[in-house]
């Protein structure tokens, strides 16, 4: 309530909320050619990695709306240029120019992220012709859906940076919690049909396990490990050498990659899955193929948990290299206490960031395989516990309301002019 009680900030939350209805809007378009009977069918058994790109799109793939791409291209493209960054000398020499260079970098994002967007439509689009969902369609009609589909990508992108930019929060992530939050009525009308259908007690131990879920990703996403460092620094004013020193720390998170590494594990689970799909499953070799990449599968699962953990230490390890903590720590005059400057304070930075990074990974696997726990401790299979998106969905409400805490703190400022 103090929020909306100015005047600024109520116009940011409001222009926030009016872009996720524009958002919410666009997911309801449908494009032509498509057989909603059989479109609904489709998804009813529908490999897990539809409903990760789902969730990216709001529910957009579902309806086959002109947003059915979604923002994840875009996603992919700045996992890309993250990965890319370190190893191509001229993208490092962009990263170090400031903001100048940190614009140029996102230009080249968003120019990757047209390609990556048709090719996600198109492939897409032809998974569902093989699967006769679609209408009969001509070379013309694919060029105009797969454009659409790429105009509607960029389009969210572009709203997303209008929230960033005049609204409060990341505007992608604020997208993406948009459509998470539009699905709940839906899990809600599941729920009540269980109950009605005589599993009452399968219901009430789903909710309770989805409440201890729930629990864990809060307190992991909020979890770090402080670094203590010093700082002393000397200035010189009025022929004088005056010494000045100070204490901070460093926050380490247990879990720095985020869902990248679910993303990467589902995307590379169920590209065989996909692909034995795509071909046709009549064949021996490939009905094998389909059968162990299945969800449903053990060999699946204990694959799943392990790509999980190793992309979790991969992608950890990429970012952290990114950020130099040591030669930053170095020129800001900054040390931690007990350890020396230079590789000494690398060695003990990365030997610190492995062992909580341990830790982060255990619970992004745990949270990735939770929905085959759940339903097989309730017994529930016609609800589906959406760990990876109540992940998403609390990391992005957790770090919207400390950025609307910011805005509040600084307005409050004695000295802020209003």
């Amino acid at each position: 309530m103090d929020a909306l009680s100015l005047p600024d900030l109520r116009k940011r939350i409001l222009f926030t909320l009016g872009i996720l209805a524009v958002f919410r809007f666009l997911t309801n378009v449908p494009l032509p050619g498509v057989d909603p009977v059989a479109l609904a069918n489709f998804f009813a058994d529908a490999p897990l990695l539809f409903g990760m790109l789902d969730l990216f799109s709001g529910g957009a793939i579902q309806g086959f709306s002109i947003v059915a791409a979604g923002i994840f291209p875009y996603i992919t493209s700045s996992i890309i240029m993250q990965l890319l960054t370190p190893v191509v000398p001229r993208l490092q020499a962009l990263a170090q120019e400031g903001e100048l260079g940190r614009q140029r970098i996102n230009r080249i994002t968003h120019m990757l992220t047209v390609p990556l967007a048709g090719i996600q439509g198109y492939g897409l689009l032809t998974i569902l012709r093989t699967q006769g969902v679609t209408l009969p369609l001509g070379p013309l009609d694919v060029a105009g859906i797969v454009l659409t589909m790429i105009a509607g990508t960029m389009l969210l992108v572009w709203l997303g940076e209008l929230i960033t930019e005049r609204g409060i929060g990341n505007g992608i992530s604020i997208i993406i919690f948009g459509g998470i939050v539009a699905g709940l009525p839906g899990i809600v009308g599941q729920g009540i049909l269980v109950a009605m259908g005589g599993e009452p007690g399968g219901l009430i131990a789903f909710v309770i396990l989805s409440l201890a879920t729930l629990v864990l990703i809060v307190v992991f996403v909020e979890a770090h490990r402080r670094i203590p460092v010093q700082y002393a620094r000397s200035t010189f004013r009025s022929g004088r050498m005056y010494r000045q020193s100070g204490s901070t720390y460093i926050p380490l998170r247990v879990n720095t990659a985020g869902m990248i590494p679910i993303i990467f594990a589902i995307a590379l689970m169920q590209l065989p899955g996909t692909i034995a799909q795509f071909v046709g499953s009549d064949s021996g070799f490939w009905r094998t193929i389909s059968e162990m990449f299945s969800a449903t599968n053990p060999i699946y699962q204990v694959l799943y948990f392990g790509l999980v953990i190793g992309f979790a230490f991969f992608y950890t390890m990429v970012i952290f290299e990114q950020m130099n903590l040591p030669q930053t720590l170095q020129q800001q005059g900054g040390f931690i206490p007990g350890v020396r400057p230079g590789k000494a304070t690398a060695d003990y930075l990365n030997r610190v960031i492995r062992r909580i990074t341990f830790g982060g990974a255990l619970f992004l696997a745990l949270v990735a395989i939770m929905p085959f726990i759940a339903q097989q401790i309730t017994g529930v299979r016609d609800l589906l516990l959406q760990s990876t998106a109540m992940l998403i969905a609390v990391g992005v409400s957790l770090d919207t309301m400390k950025q609307l805490e910011a805005q509040l703190t600084m307005r409050r400022y004695e000295g802020f002019l209003k």
